[in-house]
């Protein structure tokens, strides 16, 4: 007691010493928590700043190895006495492109769209030095064209890389010379994959890309952070920014190899009439999820025919690649050689079947089938009639096996459908119909509110259509 009284200690004080002493305790952690959190910062930012500058030394270290391999392109006019020009008086074509080197020996891969008709360019490598090349070989189907210059050096040289292992997202560089600024870089990344019905050219499976792309950057590579090209830049949509296209490296690889050794590109030709399977037709076809491209037509001893396809057919995958569409079936088909064993998947009558086909050489006028609108209706709406000698002159028809379409109802669904006069059906319901009495027995087959699949032969070219007669 005598303590407490000399203290001026009281009891009811106690709670107060506890804070104060946890204040004691915590205030110099609190402290250095704060201290730590502060240099955290500074070491974090710091950091940060450090992989910035890594990235930013790795881009220009890159663009340092890789840019000596782009070259300016200029067309030089296709005159029969060109060679005799002095190389500085030749005359060149407005407008100019790049182009990238892919041989020590003077090879030299851009767009066929910047050399034009020629059969010479001129050639503007990265340090200044001017040559004239001579045109390879070129493949509008692709818009590419292999050049050479002749050169008493080694000259720097790009390495195609795996276009397939190309992904959205993945960081590009693309080098060319837009409006005649020479070795401009541009950064970005993939934008998207796979891109076609662009238009562009005939096989189309474009990487399009964010990178800035503008004249004069036709022909030349998009690099991967590798250096490795995975892209020859191509095209880009006009009034719209930020969208640029690619050829993938894969594909352009193929065309160059053969370029250099044929001067020309051999594709695999298949030999069948394709259209898109909609959902309508894939109801018909039974193929519920609607994937596959469908054969309308199956020409006469080539490699499809001596295989076993049919008209009819889904085919769903070639050499292993699923399809979605016919410019992919068309243009998996085309990167295989003549004479080349492929395996095609085809669904026939609800069952999958795989069929080896040796391919053929591709034709040089390639055979084309159209896919008529397809639009609904309820009226079939058509006249037909056996293929006599008047209707065959008549109509110009020389395929006599069928029924005649004479008239067409414009209200018509048949019409609207894409039915015209001078069509001729082959099979109803997948049932062929070589006279009218095949056709009208194919017709009382058709049960109340069943859709009717017609296969119909036009100026040579086959395709399906699916009609809804009125009940």
């Amino acid at each position: 007691m005598d303590l407490l009284k000399k203290s001026s200690f009281r009891p009811w004080q106690i709670p107060n010493l506890l804070v104060f002493c946890i204040f004691l305790c915590i205030g110099p952690l609190a402290f250095v928590l704060n201290v730590y959190a502060s240099v955290s910062s500074v070491i974090s930012a710091t950091r940060g700043m450090e992989v910035l500058e890594d990235i930013q030394n790795a881009i220009s270290s890159l663009a340092e190895d890789v840019t000596p391999t782009v070259v300016h392109v200029s067309p030089i006019r296709n005159l029969r006495q060109s060679k005799n020009f002095p190389q500085q008086s030749r005359p060149k074509i407005p407008g100019s492109g790049s182009g990238v080197i892919i041989h020590e020996g003077g090879y030299i891969v851009t767009n066929n769209h910047v050399i034009g008709s020629g059969v010479e360019a001129e050639i503007k490598l990265s340090d200044g030095t001017t040559l004239i090349a001579e045109v390879v070989g070129r493949d509008p189907d692709t818009d590419l064209a292999l050049l050479r210059v002749q050169v008493d050096r080694k000259l720097p040289v790009a390495k195609f890389g795996d276009s397939k292992t190309v992904k959205v997202g993945h960081w590009v560089l693309a080098i060319g010379n837009p409006f005649g600024l020479e070795q401009t870089l541009t950064l970005g990344v993939v934008s998207g994959i796979g891109r076609e019905n662009m238009n562009l050219s005939r096989y189309e499976n474009f990487i399009q890309t964010d990178a800035s792309i503008n004249p004069g950057n036709s022909g030349g590579p998009l690099f991967n952070l590798r250096g490795e090209v995975i892209g020859i830049n191509t095209a880009i949509i006009n009034f719209a920014q930020g969208i640029g296209f690619a050829i993938p490296s894969n594909m352009a690889n193929r065309i160059v190899t053969q370029l250099k050794t044929a001067g020309k590109v051999v594709r695999g030709w298949l030999g069948v009439g394709i259209q898109p399977l909609t959902p309508k037709l894939g109801e018909k076809f039974g193929v519920k999820d609607g994937k596959g491209i469908l054969v309308n037509e199956v020409f006469e001893g080539n490699p499809a025919d001596v295989a076993g396809i049919k008209p009819g057919d889904i085919i769903t995958s070639v050499g292993g690649e699923h399809l979605e569409s016919p410019n992919q079936l068309s243009r998996v088909v085309a990167g295989y050689g003549p004479g080349e064993e492929v395996q095609v998947q085809i669904i026939r009558d609800g069952q999958l079947l795989t069929l080896p086909v040796f391919l053929g050489i591709k034709k040089e006028t390639p055979i084309v089938t159209s896919l008529p609108p397809m639009q609904n209706g309820i009226d079939l709406g058509i006249d037909v009639s056996p293929i006599t000698d008047d209707l065959a002159e008549s109509f110009h028809i020389e395929d006599r096996n069928g029924i005649l379409v004479t008239k067409v109802g414009r209200q018509s669904i048949a019409y609207s459908e894409g039915v015209r006069e001078g069509d001729i059906i082959k099979e109803v319901n997948r049932v062929e119909v070589p006279t009218l009495s095949d056709f009208r027995d194919a017709l009382e087959a058709i049960r109340p509110g069943e859709t009717v699949l017609l296969r119909i032969l036009r100026e040579g070219r086959a395709f399906f259509v699916v009609l809804k007669p009125e009940t």
